[in-house]
């Protein structure tokens, strides 16, 4: 038998490569605490570049002027959102963690009586299955309480860790700002410092890769963003006219957040909080979530193929 060594050297190169790559992506995930706010700075400074060519050339500025404008107008913004954002959510998140009980409470009050009043004859479970399924039911929730009042305090840990969050935010910033206004310095330092084949690849590679990448993040975050838009407001009217929306803030984050999941979609937190709201009782809350999942739907319908 005849070994061909070409076929098992491509195999050998292939499992270095599949080794590599895995190793490679673990280091990532690892440091990631560190090249996340110079990530978030490439994105956001794709995001304001057309903004600051369009200053260039409708009031012909140079680069530096109007990438320091822009940036303070970025600036201003994203403070105040961020603060705005902040005080809000702590105050909704404490009010939430300080009902969460009552809330699984009843969440376990209402699972008792479907099981209680369940016709189990019909399918003959005898007493010992239906007292598993009742204390099963019961651990469930208790589970499940215990899981989100830990991931909401974390959460508060995280937002009120100032230090952590003020050192990211700075760190961002100042890249933010050194990559609008010596965007032309870098690339030039780059072209200098790499062999000319390297730069003529890496640059033909890095201008598809953005243009690719700032193309699906910009219509990504604009679906997003509307979403969280629609749902804030609306949510905001349900709650100022009375009926029973306690955390609207809350509410618009985790709609956008499972909006930008690649299968579910705004309904998947919609439809069922207007479902479990109408069989409780509250009508009117239920048909208010179904219209405003129908108005966001709609919208994301007529702009998603536009965008």
């Amino acid at each position: 038998m005849i070994l061909d060594f070409n076929y098992w050297l491509k195999v050998a190169k292939k499992l270095l490569i599949l080794a590599l790559s895995v190793f490679l992506i673990y280091i990532g995930f690892k440091i990631s605490i560190f090249y996340i706010p110079f990530l978030i700075a490439f994105i956001l400074s794709l995001l304001i570049e057309p903004i600051i060519r369009f200053c260039m050339k409708k009031f012909k500025m140079r680069r530096k002027l109007s990438a320091i404008l822009i940036f303070i107008i970025v600036l201003s913004i994203i403070i105040g959102l961020i603060t705005l954002g902040i005080i809000t959510l702590v105050s909704e998140a404490s009010n939430f963690l300080g009902n969460i009980n009552t809330y699984f409470e009843k969440i376990q009050k209402t699972s008792q009586n479907l099981i209680t009043n369940f016709d189990f004859s019909k399918i003959q479970l005898s007493d010992e299955i239906n007292t598993i399924l009742s204390n099963s039911t019961g651990n469930f929730i208790a589970t499940a309480s215990d899981w989100v009042k830990n991931l909401i305090t974390k959460l508060l840990h995280a937002l009120t860790s100032l230090p952590t969050i003020g050192l990211n935010i700075a760190i961002t910033l100042l890249a933010l700002y050194f990559i609008c206004t010596d965007k032309i310095y870098i690339l030039d330092q780059i072209e200098h410092h790499l062999p000319e084949m390297w730069v003529k690849k890496l640059t033909k590679h890095m201008k598809a890769l953005a243009k690719a990448l700032g193309c699906y993040l910009k219509a990504q975050l604009k679906l997003v963003l509307l979403s969280f838009i629609l749902s804030l407001i609306g949510l905001y009217i349900f709650s100022i006219i009375g009926m029973n929306v306690k955390y609207p803030l809350m509410t618009a984050i985790a709609i956008a957040i499972v909006d930008a999941l690649p299968i579910f979609g705004s309904g998947t937190v919609m439809v069922p909080w207007a479902i479990i709201s109408a069989v409780n009782g509250d009508l009117k809350l239920g048909i208010a979530l179904f219209i405003l999942y129908v108005i966001i739907l709609v919208v994301h319908q007529v702009l998603e193929p536009r965008i």
